[in-house]
């Protein structure tokens, strides 16, 4: 691996996460955000996710990228510097590298070090002459990200996964933005967007028979018990997740089974049963509502992608209105 970036430290973490569980038991309704599900357990959780029958995305998405994606390297350009934001296991990430030059730069960026360390070694055996810089942040503070610009080198992000729908939409905005901010004149964005269909579909991806979804939610208190001491009992809160069809999301929730109490150092958090954890959101949007969405954020839609059955699509961005919108399957 070449030029490994610094990491932020572990006390720095632990505080953040620390911060992150007070604010969010103490409001109400309470919620964790969710990027503290990825350590590296949770990281593992979700792999098998994406590996399970009902969760259509990865395999969706993945899909596209092997049938479209030396078009969708020919438009961020072969001879870029490409950001990937929450890169994971980056298992994606090869069907767009290899139509990349030698002369090309890859920065995957990752909350969770271990997986970003595996995975940017792993790639760099599949492409030896390409250079890396992983990068461990989390992406929504792009702003101050360090990453350094490369002479000549236009700057497009590779944004996959529907991980946007993460976000409330407002806050999507301010991430495209930010990812302008980044990017600057003339960059591009690659972005993966989950799109609405049959609350059915969306209720069984996350709610896999395999009970791997179940055990990724319930993750993150085994998690705060490990790494903040928290004291509470993990299997007396359930895994909830449904689609909301009034807000277009799947929201998931851990869920109190009874009257309890979870302890964070010298603070208590008293649930009601029923009361819950409110963990994630994902958002699902048609192809023109995302349109409008990264519209409002100065961004211009140029190409989407899209498999058979209309379940997913993949959206090139630019900062200039000059190309024509092309609609591709």
């Amino acid at each position: 691996m070449r030029n490994e970036s610094p990491t932020p430290s572990p006390d720095q973490d632990e505080d953040d996460f620390l911060c992150s569980v007070r604010e969010g038991l103490r409001s109400r309704p309470k919620t964790i955000p969710p990027k503290y599900f990825y350590d590296a357990h949770g990281s593992h959780l979700f792999d098998l996710i994406c590996e399970t029958p009902e969760y259509y995305p990865t395999r969706t998405e993945t899909a596209i990228l092997e049938r479209h994606g030396a078009e969708m390297a020919g438009m961020i350009g072969s001879r870029c510097t490409m950001i990937e934001l929450g890169s994971g296991s980056a298992t994606k990430t090869p069907l767009l590298l290899k139509y990349l030059t030698d002369d090309a730069v890859y920065i995957p960026v990752d909350i969770c070090e271990p997986y970003l360390v595996k995975s940017t070694q792993r790639l760099q055996t599949m492409f030896p002459a390409l250079k890396m810089q992983p990068l461990c942040a989390d992406y929504h503070h792009l702003p101050a990200l360090a990453i350094k610009r490369h002479a000549g080198q236009r700057q497009a992000v590779f944004f996959p996964g529907s991980t946007i729908g993460n976000c409330t939409p407002n806050e999507a905005v301010t991430l495209l933005k930010n990812v302008a901010r980044l990017v600057g004149p003339g960059g591009g964005l690659l972005i993966g967007v989950d799109a609405k269909k049959s609350a059915e579909v969306l209720n069984a991806a996350y709610n896999d028979a395999a009970g791997h979804t179940a055990a990724f939610n319930r993750n993150l208190l085994t998690r705060m018990q490990r790494e903040l001491g928290a004291q509470l009992e993990a299997d007396q809160f359930t895994h909830h997740a449904y689609y909301n069809e009034t807000h277009g999301r799947i929201e998931m929730h851990l869920v109190s089974r009874c009257k309890q109490a979870i302890r964070v150092g010298r603070e208590s958090f008293k649930f009601d049963q029923g009361e819950s954890i409110h963990t994630e959101n994902s958002y699902k949007y048609s192809a023109d509502e995302f349109r409008r969405l990264a519209r409002s954020a100065g961004w211009h839609l140029q190409s989407t992608w899209r498999d058979a059955h209309a379940l997913f699509n993949v959206h090139y961005l630019s900062l200039s209105a000059a190309e024509p919108l092309k609609l591709a399957r």
